[in-house]
């Protein structure tokens, strides 16, 4: 999972911002895909269907924003040298 925390001997301030990491991709994944029906409900009624692309249009920015989040937080990561995560999170990737 991409926001487990791995180390349980972290300061509260760290798990807090972790945990904040994870809802704000949970919301962010949530919002996309509300945007994404509700625009494809609008999409079968001519009088909604801009209304409904501009739905489809904000909720693949937010789907953007999902790599985002992640950049942000490794980034983080990274800045407080917390690269053994960084690494095995590299390493859990390649094998799949």
């Amino acid at each position: 999972m991409i926001f487990e925390p791995r180390d349980n001997t972290q300061s509260p301030a760290w798990k807090r911002r972790y945990a904040l990491f994870e809802i704000a991709y949970t919301v962010v994944d949530f919002g996309a895909a509300f945007c994404f029906v509700i625009g494809s409900i609008m999409f079968f009624y001519a009088a909604w269907m801009v209304t409904g692309t501009w739905l489809f249009l904000f909720g693949s920015v937010l789907f953007a924003c999902k790599p985002s989040i992640r950049l942000w937080r490794e980034l983080r990561l990274f800045a407080k040298g917390d690269i053994d995560t960084l690494a095995e999170r590299g390493d859990a990737d390649s094998t799949g």
